[in-house]
């Protein structure tokens, strides 16, 4: 079997690893998303009057929800172009 390098092997695991986070870090909040939505229709289905207080709980749960997807891509994108551990140990 063929041979790597160290550095080679640290940057094939840390794109191997950035691979599954991005995947998981989008699925997640995205299942997530989807059930707060089903959520707040069913509840709006049930009480009209309260919609405008449900849509704007539903709006700000949004918003934190997609922030969490954001926060993964830049711990990704750090890890593929700014990689700490290759630094820190192949300076």
């Amino acid at each position: 079997m063929w041979q790597l390098d160290s550095e080679t092997l640290i940057t094939v695991i840390t794109i191997l690893g950035a691979t599954i986070g991005i995947v998981l870090g989008c699925i997640v909040p995205a299942i997530m998303e989807g059930i707060a939505v089903k959520k707040a229709l069913d509840g709006i289905a049930r009480q009209p009057d309260a919609a405008n207080d449900l849509r704007t709980t539903l709006l700000i749960s949004m918003a934190l929800l997609e922030s969490t997807a954001i926060y993964v891509l830049l711990v990704i994108l750090i890890l593929l172009f700014a990689n700490p551990v290759l630094d820190r140990f192949f300076v």
